[in-house]
């Protein structure tokens, strides 16, 4: 997921969007610690795109200040 996709989205969206993915990471993880995970690469993936939509969110936010 690109940042400049995720500029043109609003805030409810962008936290939508961070909910869907920690339950992605969360549900990840648990199938890591109760049996193997057939596509590893997601944990870095989602981890970005976390760290990506928080970075926007505070960007958002600074800026209506």
């Amino acid at each position: 997921m690109k940042a400049g996709f995720l500029r043109n989205l609003s805030q409810e969206e962008l936290t939508a969007k961070l909910k869907e993915l920690r339950k992605n990471l969360f549900e990840l993880n648990f199938k890591r610690k109760y049996g193997k995970v057939e596509r590893p690469h997601l944990f870095r993936e989602y981890k970005r795109d976390i760290a990506r939509i928080l970075t926007v969110l505070k960007e958002k936010k600074n800026e209506s200040k």
